[in-house]
């Protein structure tokens, strides 16, 4: 799909991710879950708009997510899941 949308078997494969990310064995480090927040917001929402506002943690996602302006939704999906199966062990 040139469009950057996702496969309806990719679709799946990333809501099975979404779910196992709440079972992972171990705590991801910040940065990976800043990666994973931003992955996630990018593949269900596309580019983040507007400017960074709140406190330090507000901040630290917007800028997650803003690096990953561009990034189509099935290649955001695909490193989401990515991640969460090198976090599964």
């Amino acid at each position: 799909m040139s469009d950057g949308s996702a496969s309806r078997s990719l679709r799946m494969r990333f809501d099975r991710a979404t779910k196992k990310a709440f079972e992972l064995p171990t705590r991801p480090s910040n940065e990976q879950l800043l990666e994973m927040y931003a992955l996630f917001k990018q593949a269900n929402e596309g580019d983040c708009e507007g400017k960074a506002r709140g406190g330090l943690k507000e901040r630290a996602k917007w800028k997650a997510w803003n690096k990953v302006s561009g990034t189509t939704e099935s290649e955001a999906m695909q490193r989401y899941c990515e991640i969460v199966d090198f976090l599964m062990g």
